[in-house]
């Protein structure tokens, strides 16, 4: 790690010289007016004509144009230095509204008047995502699916209808192509240090964002047609977030481990310390947006020196830039098929592997990198939860990568805390942990049934056939047959008294279970399969659950009222009478998905016949449950049905355990 100390520059020869120089190289000093009509719009002739393209093919020629526009740049960066901040407003704050956040854009400019290396940065990180943002909302006046990344997106037709196909290669020489300036990807991905961004780029790109506005503006009024946001991403159930204790004091020994860690690259130093102070002012999203990237730097650094790859450290040349990103670094296997040794060097899992995957890369997670880098979040409204957590893990990561000497660091009474939950941390948002959450959900449900109000027993005594009745005769023998061939693959302390239903079918069982830990790295394809089946399983029973509960309350409620016809009470108590049959049904399916679960990873041991077997029995419980659905909804009320449904469930699954084809039989 004493690379952290040496390293100058994360940027390649050739990407540095494209960024830091090239833009330099002629000193011709450019007249805005040029550029810029006495009306104050942007005469985007006059800047189209500095692309330049290749004799070849006629594609755009980079270097050419980066050079031809460097000028060009300064020109726009000097013209705003000599406006006050009202005669911006007045000037431009109309051709900027098109982008749903004028204020941000009035942020950068004030930034540029004093030029401060780290504010540009992070201004010219917020206008490139907000941009890229307002841009597919022009893109969806069009098209319909809006392409995932930037690059995409200015290549569009699409956008070139709305602004023409020159304009579009002008914003591509500064972001969105790897040819180019790359100014987005370079910074978010972290390879920049602050003073390697030359701010008239920044000031560029607000200029074009307003010539952009003006752009829009004539297609509207030609098209008639109106552009609509998209709402801004929410983040919900911020509870889950909540994994790290973070206070005032906790920052203040932050402070002194940057400067410190051997996880901070010396001239990233300044990002580290903004991003500290943007906390402590209550600007969330600012703290999160500056630290990401150095994650992702001062993890490529620990990535590149486990595995003997210090060429890594830097940008790659065009379509490599960002190949050494999160995704690589937590990946199981290196691109040449090599395993990758930095999950081993983070040793604990939060360290890294689960929490950034859960907090930045798994679906149902908050994805934050991708979601501010896209624009989708109201960077206003930030939460303070997000940033608590990813400012308390990236102060694991600087005291877990620090020197010997740094052991009172690590015994602080503030830090110590941090350093235990991260030891403990298990994945929140893989797949099998939201199942985990959904079983444990839909089990507290069932066990509300009990509790429901009912009718006198008396009264569902009355219904003809009770006793006679095949279904349930065979549900009563056959429920307890099931749990005798599955309690050998219980934990033993739950096994105890001689009635294996109501001794196993328990919450409490359910609870163990979803204890047990399960490896969440690294899922094969067959696991993550057979996961959407059960998920979609304990779905289904929810839903059930739910319907029984509201039609229980409401059919209780007209009985006591005596406003059920005669077919209504008869099929009410018929309900009550299936209901508790199903109960037992319910959680014997919940108890099975479990005991799956916990050896989910066993799917991988079977050969492609038995895989393809195992996967058609989960599809037929998944079939019998979507049934239940439809016939236990207020609509349907299909008591008959739904018994002679649940006996033919059974009986499948009392034939995929005779022949020991489910995974918890694999274990033994």
């Amino acid at each position: 790690m004493a690379l952290s100390d040496s390293v100058t520059t994360c940027l390649s020869p050739p990407v540095h010289y494209a960024i830091c120089e090239l833009g330099f190289e002629k000193k011709d000093t450019y007249d805005i007016n040029n550029i810029l009509s006495e009306n104050g719009e942007v005469c985007w002739q006059a800047v189209t004509e500095h692309v330049c393209y290749l004799e070849s093919d006629q594609n755009v020629d980079y270097i050419k144009s980066i050079r031809s526009l460097g000028p060009v740049c300064e020109s726009v960066n000097l013209h705003f230095k000599s406006l006050t901040k009202e005669q911006f407003v007045i000037q431009y704050a109309l051709w900027l509204r098109w982008t749903n956040c004028t204020e941000l854009f009035l942020e950068v400019f004030d930034v540029l008047q004093y030029t401060q290396t780290t504010e540009v940065a992070l201004g010219l990180m917020k206008l490139t995502s907000c941009l890229e943002r307002s841009l597919g909302d022009v893109y969806l006046l069009i098209g319909k699916d809006c392409p995932f990344l930037l690059r995409d997106l200015l290549a569009s037709e699409q956008l070139a209808v709305v602004f023409g196909q020159a304009v579009m290669n002008v914003l591509r020489v500064f972001i969105g192509s790897p040819y180019g300036l790359n100014l987005r990807n370079v910074l978010w991905h972290g390879f920049a240090s602050p003073q390697e961004i030359p701010a008239k780029y920044c000031a560029m790109l607000l200029f074009l964002t307003a010539g952009l506005g003006q752009l829009l503006q004539t297609y509207l009024l030609q098209t008639k047609c109106v552009l609509v946001h998209r709402p801004y991403v929410i983040f919900i159930r911020l509870e889950e977030l909540d994994v790290f204790p973070l206070n005032h004091e906790t920052l203040s020994i932050a402070e002194e481990l940057v400067k410190l860690s051997s996880f901070v690259l010396k001239t990233m130093l300044p990002f580290w310390m903004a991003a500290l102070t943007a906390f402590k002012q209550s600007r969330y999203a600012d703290c999160v947006i500056l630290l990401l990237p150095q994650l992702e730097v001062g993890l490529r650094l620990l990535f590149t020196t486990t595995n003997k790859c210090p060429n890594r450290l830097l940008t790659a040349e065009v379509k490599l830039l960002s190949k050494v990103n999160y995704d690589l670094m937590l990946a199981k296997h290196l691109d040449n098929d090599k395993i990758n040794r930095l999950p081993a060097v983070l040793e604990e899992p939060a360290m890294a592997s689960e929490f950034l995957w859960d907090f930045l890369n798994h679906q149902e997670g908050p994805r934050i990198r991708d979601r501010l880098s896209h624009g989708e979040i109201n960077l206003e409204a930030f939460p303070r939860e997000v940033a608590n957590q990813i400012v308390a893990f990236a102060i694991t990561l600087l005291c877990r990568f620090s020197d010997e000497d740094m052991f009172a660091f690590k015994e602080h009474v503030v830090i110590k805390p941090l350093m235990n939950c991260a030891s403990c941390y298990r994945s929140r948002f893989h797949p099998i942990s939201r199942l985990k959450k959904q079983v444990l959900e839909c089990m507290k449900s069932v066990h509300l049934w009990p509790e429901l109000p009912t009718v006198p027993e008396e009264y569902v005594q009355t219904i003809k056939g009770l006793e006679g009745n095949a279904e349930a005769s065979t549900l009563i023998l056959m429920i307890p047959e099931i749990l005798s061939q599955l309690q050998q693959y219980m934990p033993q302390n739950c096994c105890s008294s001689d009635d294996p239903v109501d001794d196993v079918l328990t919450e409490r069982l359910v609870i163990e279970l979803c204890d047990t830990h399960i490896c969440t790295l690294y899922s094969p394809r067959p696991v993550l399969e057979i996961l959407v089946v059960l998920r979609k399983i304990s779905t289904q029973c929810h839903q059930v659950s739910e319907q029984v509960i509201a039609s229980t309350e409401l059919r209780y409620k007209q009985w006591m009222n005596k406003t059920l016809r005669s077919r209504q009470r008869h099929n009410y108590l018929r309900m009550l009478n299936s209901i508790k049959f199903l109960s037992l049904v319910l959680r014997l399916i919940l108890v099975l998905i479990t005991l799956e679960l916990v050896n989910i990873h066993l799917v991988c041991k079977k050969n492609p016949s038995e895989y393809q077997q195992y996967l058609k029995f989960l599809k037929s419980v998944l079939q019998y449950t979507e049934n239940l659905v439809t016939y236990t909804s207020p609509e349907k009320n299909k008591w008959d049905e739904t018994m002679e449904l649940t006996n033919k469930a059974l009986i499948k699954i009392r034939k995929i355990s005779d022949r020991k084809l489910m995974l918890m039989q694999l274990a033994t």
